[in-house]
């Protein structure tokens, strides 16, 4: 039975392999695992599984070529956020933007972050 492949919402275990691979690219298991175990006890054994379940999921490609496979993202992490803030959007914000935009101003933004949120906002104004 040939299981189909579908693009779910990552878990935050398997998030954590997705910025492994986002930022040093395609990687055999032993990599990701060396570089989580810096920051986290998880086996690797723990890893390769969550690796199995994420290309399942669509979340992961790997190549079979040499012996260790290469995984490698399936999305960029700039789309993975965007579905993410989507089904925050959603599920807590009732799809309106604007309330997302001042609870996360409202909950501690530093006064560099606001003036970077301005600059973006007069860009994108500027844009139309």
């Amino acid at each position: 039975m040939v299981m189909k492949k579908t693009r779910k919402k990552p878990t935050e275990a398997e998030l954590a392999i997705l910025r492994v691979l986002w930022q040093e690219g395609p990687s055999t298991v032993r990599q990701v695992h060396e570089i989580l175990s810096n920051t986290n006890k998880t086996g690797y054994t723990t890893i390769l599984k969550t690796l199995q379940i994420m290309h399942e999921k669509g979340l992961v490609a790997r190549s079979e070529e040499s012996r260790a496979h290469i995984y490698f993202a399936t999305a960029t992490r700039e789309h993975t956020q965007g579905r993410l803030i989507t089904d925050l959007l959603d599920r807590a914000f009732d799809g309106s933007r604007s309330s997302l935009v001042i609870r996360l101003l409202d909950s501690g933004s530093t006064p560099e972050e606001i003036a970077e949120i301005r600059k973006i906002l007069d860009e994108f104004e500027g844009a139309d």
